[in-house]
């Protein structure tokens, strides 16, 4: 079953459980694959695709948590956090810190980096190896770490 079929299922649960904040997250999700899949002008995507739009959206999510806090809305700051909850049920399960450190360090050596003026080739390659096991701020961070 892909992740799109997933979220068909999902959704067809989350109604019938009558869960309106579930199905509330899971249609936007939707949603923002449609408008994924027209602008790509394709029917079906495919799984990296399909993990790059859930990641945007808990982006986004994240994004109007810290908005929400600072400007004193803690109950929206809630929903935002319940909807995160939701999407990264599709998300492959993130790498551990360790792990993480390991591929960048291997990353490294394969590319034969040497400075941070090659930061961003380094951490391109290694979102690419990770498929969406990291999110790109932690992987920047450790890339920075790592080179001199």
């Amino acid at each position: 079953m892909t992740s799109q079929e997933r979220l068909g299922q999902e959704i067809k649960s989350a109604m019938l459980a009558k869960d309106a904040d579930r199905l509330s997250a899971l249609r936007m999700l939707k949603s923002a694959v449609g408008y994924f899949q027209l602008e790509k002008k394709t029917d079906n995507l495919s799984e990296p695709d399909f993990i790059g739009v859930v990641q945007k959206e808990v982006k986004k999510r994240r994004d109007s948590i810290e908005q929400f806090e600072k400007g004193g809305r803690p109950e929206l700051a809630d929903k935002e956090k319940k909807e995160i909850t939701v999407l990264e049920t599709f998300l492959p399960k993130p790498l551990s810190p360790e792990e993480l450190e390991q591929l960048v360090k291997a990353t490294i050596q394969e590319l034969g980096a040497t400075s941070k003026k090659e930061m961003g080739p380094v951490i391109k390659a290694v979102q690419a190896k990770a498929a969406g096991s990291a999110e790109g701020k932690t992987i920047s961070a450790i890339v920075g770490k790592l080179l001199p």
